[in-house]
């Protein structure tokens, strides 16, 4: 009987891992060229990818094996609250921003991979960016800094 069990439970885990893989093929997120201002007038350029749909927020970078430098994924929220951001099937280390409506940083963390302890940001936020883990701070982008053309992420569909 345990090897029927153990059986069924390998044939489960194939289906899951399938599943996931199809999933994460099949989704698709455009892309955006953001630009993030530094305080002293600097403009870092970012390209990104744009998760807004229920699925992209949910799905974000997953199972990802590698992100470049200078590459990220921008989420886009209906609305400014507080946010929660965690690692669950995330194989690698990033960086996340919160970002005010108005394109403000508010805040930036770093994330290791396969966390589930919760990234919560301390004031609402209508948009975050993950990036490489230290990217933010290698190029010179601080809290403060601004990301340029936030409306216009929002009024984009």
């Amino acid at each position: 009987m345990s090897s029927n069990f153990g059986t069924r439970l390998f044939f489960c885990l194939c289906f899951v891992l399938v599943t996931e893989s199809c999933r994460s093929q099949s989704l698709r997120f455009e892309t955006a060229e953001l630009i993030i201002e530094t305080a002293e007038g600097k403009a870092i350029p970012i390209s990104a990818e744009i998760a807004r749909t229920r699925e992209q927020l949910e799905y974000g970078l997953m199972y990802r094996e590698s992100l470049a430098s200078g590459n990220g994924m921008i989420f886009i929220f209906e609305n400014t609250q507080l946010r929660s951001f965690w690692m669950k099937n995330t194989r690698i280390p990033l960086s996340i921003a919160f970002i005010a409506e108005n394109g403000k940083i508010l805040e930036i963390y770093d994330m290791e991979p396969f966390t589930l302890t919760p990234v919560r940001s301390t004031y609402p936020a209508r948009f975050a960016l993950e990036v490489p883990q230290a990217w933010f701070n290698r190029v010179g982008i601080r809290v403060g800094n601004r990301l340029l053309g936030a409306d216009s992420l929002m009024r984009r569909k």
